[in-house]
C-alpha cells in the first residue's frame, strides 16, 4: 500500500508492509512504546506548565529534559534515543500545527486544542525511526536496541528509505511504513480534459459518461453484519471500571475487521477509478469539495459511505504520481451557474431538482453534468467557453 506525501524538493511516498512479529520482538516493541509514551506525556506536562508560568517551551528545552531523564532513569536508557528524540520532534510539529490552526481560527481548532496525553489503554503503539535507527538486512528490518522484524514484501522498494514508522492497528496487526523518494512516472499525452463534480447519488459525475463513478454502497452491504456485531457488543458490554469479557472482545474485533474491510474496499475502488481517469486525461478540473459539513445533515450516512474525501485524495495523488495537472475549483455557485452562457440562477436549487434549466439561454442538462462542465469553464480548459465564466468567480488553484 502506498500513499503520497508533500515534501520539499523531490516527492515522497509511503510504502506500507505487514510485519511478522515474534513474541520476543513484540515485548521489545511494547517496551519501546512505553518509553516513547512517557516522553510524549512529559512533553505535554512541560508544555502545560510553561503555558501557566508564561514561559517558552521550545525544542531545546525538551531535548535537555530528555537528556536529564535518560541520565537519571536506567529504564529510559534501555530504549533507543533515536525513537525517543523523534517523539519530541513529533510533539513539536503537533504543537506548532495546533497553534497555527488556532491563530487562523479554523473550525474545530479550539475544540481539538493542543496535543493531549497518550493513555495506555487508548493510544495505539507508533514508533518513528530515522535513518540512523534502522537497517534493512537480508530482507528483515533491524531496529535500534536489537529488535529484528520480518517484513512481508508484497512489492519492492523503489529507493533507499529515509525513515520508517512501525505501528500497530486496532486489530493487533503490526505494520512498517517506509518513506522513499519517488520520481514522476509520466504517461503519454492525450490532449483531453475532464471536469469532475462530487455528489451523493453518484460519487463522481464527469463530463465523460464512461468515467462516472457510481455510488458503490460498501457500507450498506456490510450494515447487516455490522449491526449483528454491535448488538453482541451491547449485550456483553462490561460495567464501568471492569474489564471486557472474551465474548465482548471477540465481538468488538469482528466489528473492527468489518470496518477495516469496508475502508479498504472504498480505497481500492477510488484508486482504480483515479488510475483510469489519469490515464485518459491530461488536465483534471476537480471540485475542491470538503464533505465535512455533510456530517451534520440528513445525508451524513450516505455521504460517509460515498467516501468523497478518500476518492478526491486518491485522484490528486494519482495525478501527482503521473505528472497530470489537477485544477482544484472552488465549489461556490457551481450548481447555480450555467456552463453554456455563464448566467447564474437567482435562487439555490434544492437537492430534489436533478435537472438544471437556464433561464437565460434555455439550456436543459442534468444538474451534475452541468456542474462538471462548470469546473472546466472556471479552470479555463474550454477555449470556446472560457470567457463564459463569471468574472467574480472564485480563484482556481492547482493541486500539484
Amino acid at each position: 500500500m502506498t500513499t503520497s506525501e508533500n515534501g520539499e524538493g523531490a516527492g515522497r511516498a509511503r510504502y506500507t508492509y505487514r510485519l511478522r512479529v515474534s513474541s520476543i520482538a513484540h515485548l521489545a516493541l511494547l517496551g519501546e512504546w512505553e518509553r516513547c509514551r512517557w516522553v510524549w506525556n512529559e512533553c505535554v506536562a512541560r508544555s502545560k506548565k510553561a503555558h501557566r508560568d508564561g514561559e517558552k517551551c521550545g525544542p531545546a528545552a525538551l531535548d535537555r529534559m530528555l537528556t536529564e531523564a535518560r541520565a537519571r532513569m536506567a529504564w529510559l536508557r534501555e530504549g533507543s534515543s533515536v525513537v525517543q528524540q523523534q517523539s519530541i520532534r513529533d510533539f513539536g510539529k503537533a504543537r506548532a500545527k495546533a497553534i497555527k490552526d488556532i491563530k487562523d481560527r479554523l473550525p474545530m481548532a479550539r475544540r481539538a486544542g493542543m496535543p493531549k496525553w497518550k493513555k495506555k489503554r487508548e493510544a495505539l503503539p507508533t514508533l518513528n525511526y530515522t535513518q540512523r535507527g534502522f537497517r534493512l538486512r537480508d530482507g528483515k528490518l533491524h531496529l535500534a536496541s536489537g529488535i529484528v522484524l520480518t517484513v512481508v514484501w508484497s512489492r519492492d522498494l523503489t529507493a533507499v528509505p529515509s525513515s520508517v514508522r512501525v505501528f500497530r492497528d486496532s486489530l493487533g496487526h503490526w505494520y512498517a511504513s517506509f518513506v522513499v523518494p519517488v520520481e514522476v512516472q509520466p504517461l503519454p499525452e492525450t490532449g483531453c480534459v475532464i471536469g469532475i463534480d462530487w455528489g451523493v447519488r453518484e460519487t463522481a459525475t464527469t463530463t465523460s459518461d464512461i468515467h462516472d463513478l457510481p455510488h458503490a454502497g460498501r457500507g450498506k452491504t456490510a450494515a447487516a453484519k455490522l449491526a449483528r456485531y454491535q448488538r453482541m457488543m451491547v449485550r456483553r458490554r462490561p460495567k464501568k471500571g471492569q474489564a471486557g469479557s472474551c465474548g465482548y472482545k471477540a465481538a468488538r474485533k469482528q466489528a473492527t475487521k468489518l470496518h477495516k474491510k469496508v475502508a479498504r474496499q472504498r480505497q481500492d475502488t477510488a484508486r482504480k477509478w483515479a488510475k483510469s481517469v489519469v490515464r485518459d486525461y491530461d488536465h483534471l478540473a476537480v471540485e475542491d469539495f470538503r464533505p465535512k459539513f455533510l456530517a451534520k445533515t440528513t445525508m451524513a450516512k450516505k455521504a460517509a459511505d460515498a467516501a468523497i474525501g478518500a476518492t478526491k485524495t486518491a485522484l490528486i495523488e494519482m495525478g501527482r504520481k503521473h505528472g497530470r495537472t489537477v485544477h482544484l475549483v472552488h465549489p461556490a455557485y457551481t450548481t447555480m451557474d450555467c456552463a453554456h452562457c455563464g448566467a447564474r440562477a437567482k435562487h439555490a436549487l434544492p437537492l430534489g431538482m436533478r435537472t438544471y434549466t437556464c433561464t437565460a439561454c434555455g439550456a436543459v442538462t442534468p444538474r451534475d453534468k452541468n456542474s462538471a462542465r462548470v469546473m472546466l469553464v472556471r479552470a479555463g480548459l474550454i477555449p470556446a467557453g472560457a470567457d463564459c465564466g463569471r468574472p467574480d468567480g472564485p480563484p482556481v488553484r492547482q493541486a500539484a
